[in-house]
């Protein structure tokens, strides 16, 4: 099992959670079971089958884009951080 941190943005669709656990050697299966549990989240987390380009996920605070994408291997008790961007000006 996994944890994986909620942002603020994002907490209202988890009721308000800090953090959800989720299954899944994958961020791929992580995401698949986390939607399952939630699935307003998915608008807001894919696109296309891909993570959306206004998402970044981090393992072990290492951006899965850098690595295999979706398909970067999540150990058990690994910490994974959902941050969709901020725009500004």
């Amino acid at each position: 099992m996994t944890r994986i941190r909620i942002p603020p943005t994002l907490r209202e669709e988890v009721g308000g959670a800090r953090e959800v656990p989720a299954e899944g050697e994958t961020v791929r299966e992580l995401l698949d079971d986390l939607m399952a549990q939630f699935p307003s989240l998915r608008r807001q987390l894919v696109e296309d089958d891909e993570i959306a380009p206004f998402v970044n996920v981090y393992v072990e605070g290492e951006d899965v884009r850098t690595r295999e994408g979706l398909d970067t291997e999540v150990r058990p008790g690994s910490t994974v951080i959902l941050l969709p961007a901020m725009a500004g000006g």
